[in-house]
């Protein structure tokens, strides 16, 4: 059962409790009406039982949305993680004269960590980068067209900024075409590995 079906069986749950408590009490308020402190008794539960009912409805909500507010800076506290660990492994193959092997593997799982976090836009800014990066890695090292490759990370590094601080593409993109790019990535990056 999903989440909004539960919601739905006791928001349902709640409308009989309530309808069939009013019906008692309402019951029971009929039959008080000769002593009328006992109206004022049952009049007090009403009032409690519909305090308690409202409490916990606002309280439920409130829940939800801090645990969902929490997930969110957690998620974007990853997602700027992987963001740097990326940046810092670029900037580090940029300043060697060669491509190592770990610096190869590195930047293959980088993939895989942007395929977790990043958004879409990111994801096809990364395969443009990912494609100058493997042109230039035919001669093992960045020394070849470093304006392209400059040209790439600044347009890398514009989408990230854009995916951290929350402007979002106004292309629509289905599970399918994100998962295309996610795998276009893995083999781009594994291709530059083979390369050199």
């Amino acid at each position: 059962m999903n989440k909004e079906s539960k919601q739905i069986v006791y928001l349902l749950l709640s409308f009989i409790t309530i309808v069939s408590g009013y019906i008692y009490l309402r019951y029971a308020y009929k039959v008080t009406d000769s002593t009328p402190f006992t109206q004022e008794i049952v009049l007090i539960i009403l009032g409690t039982l519909a305090t308690i009912f409202i409490t916990a409805l606002l309280l439920n909500k409130q829940t939800a949305v801090e645990i969902e507010k929490e997930q969110n800076i957690k998620f974007l506290e990853l997602k700027a993680t992987t963001y740097e660990k990326l940046l810092d492994l670029l900037e580090k193959m940029s300043l060697s004269d060669s491509f190592t092997t770990a610096e190869l593997t590195s930047l293959q799982f980088t993939t895989h960590r942007l395929a977790i976090v990043a958004s879409v836009d990111v994801l096809n800014e990364y395969q443009n980068f990912i494609k100058v990066v493997s042109r230039l890695s035919e001669d093992k090292s960045f020394s070849g067209d470093t304006h392209l490759l400059y040209e790439a990370l600044g347009a890398l590094t514009v989408q990230i900024r854009n995916d951290l601080i929350g402007t979002h593409s106004k292309i629509h993109y289905t599970n399918s075409q994100v998962q295309k790019i996610i795998e276009s990535n893995s083999y781009k990056s594994s291709d530059i590995k083979n390369d050199s």
